[in-house]
């Protein structure tokens, strides 16, 4: 099977969607197995444990944010660079970005696990939940290595055009997670029974075997990115190039921080509501990962169809993958909104069982909020192509005024009259100003006037 796609010269509308479909396979893989784990963990350990995973998976977020942000900024770098036919250049971005932030991931994965109990401490969390939300966090963080390196290589692969090895893995990596949760949860077999830290530690085995595979499979099947020989001193970060990430890379990572401070604002609001509240926020998060999944898959899709045209000259097409981007966002983006709405006791009853409390509490926040992911996939979109040319400030900005004046200033604002209403409708109000400012940018912006994205050649003239 062919594993790369020609994004430069393949129709848009049709190489588009095939591109897209393996992420999106991909994200609902992801969003299944965070999904199936919850189901896990409240089945077998109630909805207290719900909560403290509700937490911990915050934060885990957040730890993820800035390396996230450096991997997008090498998936811009590797599509350039494929765009202009350089796979010497794109190859030194891997070996720097691994070399990089290989030995990054391990020194927080060290400094996380001691610092979990204080981290728990400023969300607020619930005295109730704390010693369930401590354990999880510090088992999961012996994932972190793992997951971010692993997370390194999908997006590099998918930046030179490959977007089903990421999906194969992401299958093993899902496959094992899941399988073993249970195991680990209750102690079946030889495992030991960890509780609630048992669910952390079978994503961190599945995660460190499918990054070993992905290896394996790189160099097995010889594909582009793989690094031999004299290759391999390019795993000592290039400081051109390491420079280069850190200025794109680091705003794309402040932005995920911007997300996610937003979110552990919002969580502290959320948690002075009760345990039942904050299960239904919890049950509401694993739900909306679903009804995102398009508008990431698309975004992801989009920001390596655009590098790599960007990179070979071909603006022409650059406009035409943005329309197609949006208009498949808004069909498949739409269809989840009005499923969720229609089926949301059932949905809500999967992860907290039919006789709680909760349930009717999720069914209002859904019913309040989830509308806005329309808006948020048209932004993703816009957003993909903006970053694709290097512009990475300007949804910075945008994201930090939707994200604090605009969500927090209405759920704070509000609040006194509309009660927690205002928190569940902060969101879909800070989605629609993200939309209307990245349009104006999109529209207006000298975004398509960077030309700062092209590796230079290594010492010594080496050429592709």
């Amino acid at each position: 099977m062919k594993q790369r796609l020609n994004l430069v010269t393949a129709p848009i509308a049709r190489t588009l969607l095939v591109f897209a479909l393996p992420t999106l396979a991909s994200s609902v893989l992801q969003s299944a197995n965070g999904s199936i784990d919850t189901v896990w963990v409240g089945q077998l350990l109630g909805e207290d444990a719900v909560a403290a995973t509700t937490n911990g998976n915050l934060v885990m977020f957040l730890m993820t944010a800035f390396v996230f942000g450096f991997g997008m900024a090498a998936t811009i770098l590797v599509g350039q660079s494929f765009g202009r036919g350089d796979i010497e250049a794109a190859r030194r971005v891997v070996g720097t970005a691994v070399g990089t932030f290989v030995p990054v991931s391990l020194v927080l994965a060290v400094v996380g696990w001691f610092l979990a109990p204080q981290v728990l401490a400023l969300l607020g969390t619930d005295p109730a939940i704390t010693p369930l939300a401590r354990d999880f966090l510090k088992v999961t963080f012996l994932a972190l290595p793992a997951i971010l390196t692993l997370t390194m290589l999908m997006m590099a692969l998918r930046g030179s055009g490959d977007a089903v090895t990421p999906l194969i893995f992401m299958a093993l990596a899902v496959v094992l997670d899941t399988g073993l949760n249970p195991v680990f949860i209750r102690g079946l077999g030889p495992a030991p029974e960890m509780g609630i830290g048992g669910s952390a530690m079978a994503t961190a085995i599945a995660n460190w075997v499918a990054l070993a595979a992905i290896l394996a499979a790189v160099y097995a099947r010889d594909l582009p990115l793989r690094l031999r020989g004299a290759e391999l001193r390019y795993l000592r970060p290039d400081p051109a190039i390491l420079a280069l990430m850190l200025r794109k890379g680091l705003p794309m990572g402040v932005q995920m921080i911007v997300v996610s401070g937003s979110m552990l604002a919002m969580m502290t609001l959320v948690n002075r509501e009760g345990i039942d509240t904050t299960a239904a926020f919890g049950a509401t998060q694993q739900l909306w990962t679903y009804v995102q999944m398009p508008a990431m898959a698309l975004g992801a899709a989009v920001s390596a169809m655009a590098a790599q045209n960007i990179g070979a000259g071909r603006w022409d097409r650059v406009g035409t993958v943005t329309r197609t981007g949006i208009l498949y966002n808004i069909a498949l983006t739409g269809s989840l909104v009005l499923l969720l709405l229609v089926a949301d006791r059932q949905a809500m009853e999967i992860f907290l069982g039919a006789g709680s409390g909760a349930v009717e509490i999720g069914r209002h926040i859904a019913t309040l909020a989830t509308w806005g992911f329309i808006p948020f996939g048209v932004t993703m979109v816009l957003f993909a192509t903006i970053r694709a040319n290097g512009q990475v400030i300007w949804p910075l900005a945008i994201l930090f005024v939707s994200m604090f004046p605009v969500r927090l200033g209405v759920a704070h604002g509000l609040y006194d009259r509309l009660g927690a209403d205002a928190i569940w409708l902060s969101f879909p109000t800070g989605m629609v100003a993200t939309l209307v400012m990245a349009s104006l940018l999109y529209r207006f912006g000298n975004w398509r006037a960077e030309h700062d994205m092209q590796v230079a050649d290594a010492p010594g003239g080496e050429e592709a």
